[in-house]
């Protein structure tokens, strides 16, 4: 029997530190209705923790359904993550048009004045593709998320934008992981629950 010089289990991470606009990507064994195979992106990271928000997680819910004086918004809810699930948070690429907002990438904003938003949705001058809501956020005290990294619970990674405000999230974890090369493109086969193999 041939011995492997590597494990695939702790395969070789990119030397990314968590930060502000980037994502974190699950390992395939993370369990969890939260995290299990999800996709987080950081909107705060620093020495008071780390805020982010599940991308790939749907709520089966319209925005419209939940948001009163939110008229026609056919994007759906997502899942942020477990913390604060009664509050709703958004994301969006309209820039100044969204007072308060806070700039993440060049493109992206997080927050801002919740009346113009809904204003800009029910006039529509934006929609699903320029905004994405979600129910609750991830949240890490300090040096919690690190220590996750560095259980290989995480790997960070960037992605372009147009992934972070995309509507088709049942593949973005695989997609991701694909993209990091191929001993993740490896993970994507093991099963959720590894008692089913």
């Amino acid at each position: 029997m041939k011995s492997l010089d590597f494990d695939i289990f702790k395969a070789q991470q990119p030397k990314l530190k968590p930060a502000k606009g980037r994502i974190l990507i699950a390992e395939p064994f993370l369990q969890g209705p939260y995290f299990s195979r999800s996709i987080v992106f950081l909107t705060e990271c620093g020495e008071e923790g780390a805020v982010g928000f599940v991308l790939n997680k749907s709520s089966e819910l319209y925005p419209d359904e939940v948001i009163e004086d939110l008229f026609n918004f056919k994007g759906e809810l997502y899942v942020g993550g477990p913390v604060s699930s009664n509050t709703l948070h958004f994301l969006h690429t309209l820039g100044d048009k969204v007072p308060d907002s806070v700039q993440i990438t060049e493109s992206l904003y997080w927050g801002g004045d919740f009346e113009v938003i809904k204003e800009l949705v029910n006039s529509g001058e934006a929609d699903y593709k320029q905004v994405k809501f979600f129910a609750g956020y991830s949240g890490w005290s300090p040096g919690q998320l690190e220590g996750e990294i560095d259980e290989n619970s995480w790997i960070v990674s960037e992605v372009k934008d147009e992934l972070i405000m995309c509507d088709v999230v049942d593949d973005i974890w695989k997609q991701t992981m694909e993209d990091l090369g191929d001993v993740f493109k490896a993970w994507t086969n093991f099963p959720e629950n590894p008692s089913y193999n």
